[in-house]
């Protein structure tokens, strides 16, 4: 008979329990019992409601959470301590209670609505090791979390603790420090707050498309990514990527929480009128921290001057941020990406249908990219979007013709680096696809070194960054390029592209326990995504969780059953070292995947 399937699944669990109790009870029984269980149910479990927490087992003093999010569980535990600091400023010292808190990030076993595994004995040992009212961490909750909250740690180093067989590398979590979090427990939000940048930051939200024609969204959303890309050249502006403000489209949101949540001084909104003959753009900068106007102004012309316009709008930007900024500056963000009105307007519903990220629209956004570019053979940015297009034709199986696909893709990319030598996101771009489908690494990641040397900005520059570090060998290098492009844009709705390249990383650093965590946080975000199912399997695989590479790669086969070992070459990136290469191949074949 064969043995009853167990449930797994990683998750980030947080164990608690109260300091000294014993003596607590033994001065006040009935009293503690009491005052334990208003903190409960006042300060606690609200916690738990905002952060998504599920108390899987109580015991006395102690309890423990599971959480879908390790940034949650960290953000509920500072939230808790928090709380409980507030309250027991009120209280004689001999009536105060206070927790100690540990969170590891685990595969678990479920069974029944409760968990059990190592993972959770190794977050009950973190809680011990905590001094009251603090916090401990394992170090993959650390690495998980450490870009995404604003708040330090302390590395302990590696401690032994009772029954767990090997060393623990111990962080403690400094909540005292963070600056934009508030504790009190009724208007937190959702996310926790990131800490400001070291130079002055801005956001620029979606503009309202005021036209009165959903098809002119594409439209308002362009002329927003264009003012993204013309601030994010001014170097000591540290800028939100488009896809991270993007998330908040269609939402209703207040100023401070967005700029809290993404991290930013400065907030940018505003809308979009077009109509046959005129164009309108109106927008204002907010002040993040105390919701204070700092500019606001309209623009209005005709549609052939809707680059002047965008203009406008960013040097008024910059010049309400930094009213001593040099002329230069200003100039040097005032860059039309095309004279032809029609091209840009080609290039606009390309874009829309590019970040659809389907086989129809890849395909669409081609069409209508050639388009662009044969109204405006000049047009840099309608080339190395074309080119985008065939890098998520190979990486997703999409290819028909390869020979002829991988020539074009050649020739889009290097006509766009030629014609926007100084252009950040077309250095990056090209110098992607050239890496990628042309198999040309060196030049490729010399290009998106230039890119952002130009602008430093960029979360995709970032990104293609980490990954051709990755293919040269330099993961640890590749790793801090990923946690920079995803600080840049922290919302992003394809972070898990950059987590799973992050996984990559690990993998090839034969980091297995990582890169499968990496994967797994990679695949709550997109369950279909191919890129991250192969290294997870591969990371299970010749990481011991034999069962585990089985059975995603039993998923990954339904949606690539044309996937073999032998043509599993033809999607992956030019690593330079064979070895890497190889060690992909062993581990899905160890997992299963046929020759």
């Amino acid at each position: 008979m064969p043995a009853e399937r167990v449930e797994r699944k990683l998750t980030a669990v947080l164990a608690a329990d109260v300091v000294g109790y014993s003596r607590l009870m033994g001065v006040d029984e009935a009293g503690t019992l009491a005052r334990l269980k208003a903190i409960r149910c006042d300060l606690i479990e609200p916690k738990l409601d905002e952060h998504a927490g599920r108390i899987v087992q109580t015991a006395g003093d102690s309890i423990l959470i599971e959480f879908p999010s390790v940034v949650e569980a960290v953000g509920c535990a500072v939230g808790m301590q928090r709380a409980m600091s507030m309250h027991n400023a009120e209280l004689p010292e001999d009536q105060q209670i206070a927790y100690r808190v540990g969170i590891n990030l685990c595969d678990i076993i479920v069974e029944g609505g409760e968990i059990h595994g190592d993972g959770v004995n190794v977050a009950v040992r973190l809680e011990a090791l905590a001094p009251p009212g603090g916090i401990c961490v394992s170090r993959m909750v650390r690495d998980e979390v450490r870009d995404k909250v604003p708040f330090s740690f302390e590395d302990l180093g590696k401690l032994t603790v009772k029954n767990i067989a090997r060393p623990l590398r111990v962080f403690r979590v400094n909540w005292g420090q963070s600056k934009d979090s508030n504790g009190t427990g009724g208007a937190e939000p959702a996310r926790l707050a990131l800490s400001l940048p070291d130079k002055p930051s801005i956001a620029v939200l979606p503009f309202q498309n005021m036209s009165g024609d959903p098809e002119q969204e594409y439209f308002a959303d362009g002329i927003v990514e264009d003012i993204i890309t013309a601030l994010s050249r001014i170097r000591w502006l540290f800028v939100i990527a488009r896809n991270s403000s993007f998330t908040y489209k269609g939402g209703a949101v207040s100023v401070k929480q967005a700029a809290r949540e993404l991290g930013v001084r400065y907030v940018l909104e505003g809308s979009v009128r077009k109509s046959a003959n005129r164009v309108r753009i109106a927008g204002q900068l907010i002040d993040g921290s105390t919701g204070a106007h700092l500019w606001a102004d309209r623009f209005e012309g005709a549609p052939e001057d809707i680059f002047d316009l965008q203009d406008k709008v960013t040097a008024n930007v910059v010049g309400a941020i930094a009213p001593r900024l040099e002329q230069a500056e200003i100039e040097r963000a005032e860059r039309k990406p095309t004279a032809s009105l029609d091209a840009y307007d080609y290039y606009l519903r390309g874009m829309a249908s590019h970040y659809q990220v389907t086989w129809e629209g890849t395909n669409e956004a081609l069409g209508l990219l050639y388009r662009a570019i044969e109204l405006d053979p000049g047009f840099a940015s309608a080339h190395s979007m074309a080119a985008l297009c065939y890098c998520w034709r190979k990486s997703s199986g999409w290819m028909t013709d390869r020979a002829r696909e991988v020539a074009e893709t050649a020739r889009l990319a290097r006509r766009g680096v030629a014609l926007g030598r100084d252009d950040g996101a077309v250095l990056a771009s090209g110098g992607y696809a050239l890496a990628y489908v042309v198999d040309e690494l060196d030049v490729g990641a010399a290009f998106i070194d230039r890119a952002l040397t130009f602008n430093a900005n960029l979360a995709t520059a970032w990104y293609y960054s980490g990954w051709a570090k990755i293919w040269l060998g330099d993961t640890d290098t590749g790793i801090e390029h990923l946690a920079h492009a995803m600080r840049l844009s922290p919302l992003d709705p394809l972070i898990g592209w950059m987590q799973a390249t992050t996984a990559h990383a690990h993998f090839f650093a034969r980091r297995y326990d990582e890169a499968s965590s990496w994967a797994e946080m990679a695949l709550r975000d997109r369950p279909d995504y191919i890129v991250a199912l192969r290294i997870a399997i591969a990371s299970n695989a010749l990481g011991g969780q034999l069962d585990q590479a089985r059975r995603t790669l039993s998923r990954l086969r339904q949606l690539a059953p044309a996937l073999r070992v032998s043509n599993l070459r033809d999607t992956l990136g030019p690593y330079r070292r064979r070895e890497d290469v190889e060690r992909y191949e062993e581990g899905l074949r160890t997992a299963g995947l046929p020759e």
